[in-house]
């Protein structure tokens, strides 16, 4: 009678989820044909627009009418596109005509963590909140277009602008930029992912020629902007400065090809600022609008200095005498038109926020959640606060402002707390005394301003300082200012600028219970490393930096951050450098990728060079244990779902998240292979004391290679090895299986 019931139950439950899956595809079919009609109409919307505009209007809508907007057409109620730099915020507003700031008194917005910190989370989800919270700050201010995220693969740690990227792992850029965009876009918002493609570095960007084989182009450098395009369906993308094969980034016939042909990229391609060089290539190639060109009409104040862009009366006049066939053109309005559809002429989206308290949280979860913890020798952190304790703070980078400078990616913060201010709102009881130790002058931008204060007589005082205390916390490391963490620069040192290592070396002379706070966006040079009691890795944290940062150092939040980067050892160990000029810096005319594809920790892993830090390391205050790990099956096909499971359980005494990372190599491949790569990642909060059991699935396409012999990827066949833990150097367990 029992099993009778339960069998009732059983098939009850089978109809209800039958019921239920049959309503789901029901209402994802109607779901789908209301999108379809909704693109067809707007489609069609667009064809009537398009056949109203005179060939003046359509050219006009392919260029600047100011640095940063481009025009609509007012007789036609169609309105002007606004863009806005990012990715960590707003930017302040610029002038009309020049790159003044206005002197708005209400353009003070709310700074989030650079993007480094972001990647560096290893978590989708907060990638999602960021996009949220920034597109909704970006639509408060009416900006229709976001000039960000950036995922230029970091292959140098002297390149000037890695804070403004995902690090240098496709996978991990790939997954974290999704979220962004359709976070971001969700707000009626375009994001603008940059800069397509090989901008990997920031000497010689506005006219290097890069030379990198398809095999990496392909594997290494596209992902990123492939799942922007594919996966998180932008609106819109930047170009690079730089050339590849000759042609510049921003009127490539190849990269064209790629974006709008084979990735079916239904956005707008902008410019970067002064990226255009050719009327009939941009006209072929690609090019959308063109933005920020400099002209003799721009620097003479003439009038409608915007005419003589590349795609303005030149590309007029080509026009006119049929050089170039106007269907170039009505693309280009087309994929304009759609963007205005999404953005400026969308009359659902919201009205957007700026400065509230959800916005400063986000950046405050993030900042903790990407910190991260590099060593930690007999638990010296987390530091209680105690009254019968004396901390040292020593370092410009506790107090020195850290939104502005940098570039582009400058921001007007309403309130950015420094890490000095956070550590005193934390440690009500303790004793904090500070010093300045170094000074690096003030944050410019393309110039390099000389200190004012005495050095000796600052490293006099930190010393003095530091003798006093129980513990010593030296903030140190890069700032945004030119030749540091900057556009249109790159560093020209791995070691810390301003004499930074000679004042560690002499701090632990006076007081060994020293450890370093890196505030950064690259990784440094350490040769202090062994001599410090612990390091933590921050980078450009925002508005609520000094918060996040005593989060940490209290054991508030247990710092959960892994490497999106490697820290090689010396400069000599980075594959970029290893190879000589030709591959980093490049000759000021061409420069050859000579590592490929083997970028960051493949190269460390398959060269056998051991790395200072290692992607994806991070510590946490707690311990973890990876266990029970298994693969669903031994053998498969194409296209199939290989399922990895563990169990992680938090054997430690605080709770905590873990990152499960899961790399796949094949062994005895036909091609030249790295001994594995990142495929899989998962976060997870665990309390302490308890386990959770984690799935990661991946398909097997996902490990095929870019086959150069055929121009497109190819999945072979033969035996895989699957490298399951918690950083690219622990890795805890080793699976076989096998591709058929």
């Amino acid at each position: 009678m029992i099993m009778q019931k339960n069998n009732l139950k059983r098939q009850v439950l089978l109809l209800i989820m039958s019921s239920l899956l049959l309503i789901n595809a029901k209402v994802n079919a109607q779901q789908i044909t209301v999108q379809n009609n909704s693109n067809q109409y707007l489609e069609k919307r667009i064809d009537s627009i398009i056949q109203q505009l005179t060939l003046e209007e359509k050219v006009a809508m392919c260029h600047a009418q100011s640095k940063f907007s481009s025009p609509g057409v007012p007789r036609l109620g169609i309105p002007e596109i606004w863009m806005s730099d990012g990715p960590h915020g707003v930017r302040g507003e610029i002038n009309w005509d020049d790159w003044g700031y206005a002197g708005w008194t209400n353009d003070s917005i709310t700074a989030f963590p650079a993007l480094t910190c972001l990647a560096a989370t290893f978590n989708p989800k907060l990638s999602k909140k960021y996009g949220i919270n920034v597109g909704e700050e970006a639509r408060y201010r009416k900006k229709d277009v976001l000039l960000g995220p950036g995922v230029n693969i970091y292959r140098t740690p002297l390149n000037g602008r890695n804070f403004e990227y995902m690090g240098e792992d496709p996978y991990l850029a790939s997954k974290m930029v999704v979220p962004y965009i359709k976070g971001v876009q969700t707000n009626g918002v375009a994001a603008c992912v940059k800069h397509y493609v090989l901008n990997n570095q920031e000497l010689w960007r506005d006219h290097i020629n890069v030379e990198v084989s398809d095999r990496a182009l392909h594997e290494i450098y596209l992902p990123a902007f492939k799942a922007a395009v594919q996966e998180g369906k932008v609106w819109s993308l930047m170009s690079a400065y730089n050339q590849y094969q000759g042609q510049y980034c921003s009127h490539n016939e190849k990269l064209n090809k790629i974006l709008k042909e084979d990735w079916k990229f239904d956005g707008a391609l902008i410019t970067d600022w002064g990226a255009t060089h050719n009327t009939k290539e941009a006209a072929l190639y690609g090019l959308d609008i063109e933005m920020g060109t400099g002209t003799d009409g721009l620097t003479m104040s003439t009038k409608n200095a915007y005419d003589y862009y590349y795609l303005a009366n030149p590309f007029l006049e080509l026009l006119k005498k049929g050089d170039i066939d106007e269907s170039f053109l009505n693309d280009k309005v087309r994929r304009i038109l759609r963007l205005m559809h999404r953005t400026s002429m969308n009359k659902n989206r919201g009205f957007g926020k700026i400065n509230n308290q959800e916005h400063l949280d986000v950046a405050r979860e993030i900042a903790t959640e990407g910190i991260v913890l590099l060593k930690n020798e007999n638990s010296f952190f987390p530091i209680k606060d105690n009254k019968n304790i004396t901390i040292a703070v020593i370092g410009e980078n506790a107090t020195r402002p850290m939104t502005i400078g940098g570039g582009s990616s400058e921001l007007k913060a309403k309130h950015e707390i420094s890490p000095l201010d956070g550590l005193k709102a934390r440690y009500k009881n303790a004793t904090i005394i500070h010093a300045m130790g170094y000074e690096s002058g003030p944050s410019v931008y393309a110039k390099v301003l000389p200190a004012k204060l005495d050095a000796e007589k600052l490293k006099n005082e930190a010393l003095e300082v530091a003798s006093k205390a129980d513990i010593v916390l030296f903030f140190g490391g890069l700032n945004k200012s030119h030749l540091q963490d900057c556009e249109g620069g790159d560093r020209q040192s791995y070691g810390l600028p301003f004499a930074q290592d000679d004042l560690i070396n002499d701090i632990i002379k006076v007081n060994t219970n020293t450890s370093v706070i890196l505030v950064s966006g690259n990784a440094v040079e350490m040769p202090w490393h062994n001599k410090t009691k612990a390091i933590i890795q921050t980078w450009y944290l925002g508005s609520q930096a000094g918060l996040a940062i005593a989060d940490i150092i209290s054991g508030d939040v247990n710092p959960s951050g892994k490497l999106p980067f490697s820290f090689p050892k010396k400069l000599q160990d980075n594959a970029a450098h290893s190879f000589g000029k030709i591959s980093y810096p490049g000759d000021s005319i061409n420069q050859i990728y000579k590592e490929g594809i083997l970028v960051g920790y493949r190269w460390h892993d398959t060269k056998k060079i051991k790395p200072l830090f290692a992607f994806g390391e991070g510590l946490s205050y707690t311990t973890f244990n990876i266990s029970e790990i298994k693969v669903n099956k031994k053998i498969f096909s194409k296209n199939e779902e290989i399922k990895i499971t563990c169990k992680v359980t938090n054997t430690g005494t605080y709770d905590g998240s873990e990152v499960v990372q899961v790399y796949i190599g094949k062994p005895k491949s036909k091609v030249k292979r790295a001994l594995k790569e990142l495929k899989g990642f998962q976060k997870v909060f665990i309390n302490k004391g308890e386990a959770k059991d984690l799935e990661i699935t991946i398909n097997t396409n996902d490990l095929a290679f870019y086959d150069e012999s055929i121009s497109n990827w190819n999945l072979e066949n033969g035996s895989y090895e699957i490298f399951v833990g918690n950083a690219s150097n622990n890795i805890i367990s080793n699976l076989k299986i096998k591709i058929l």
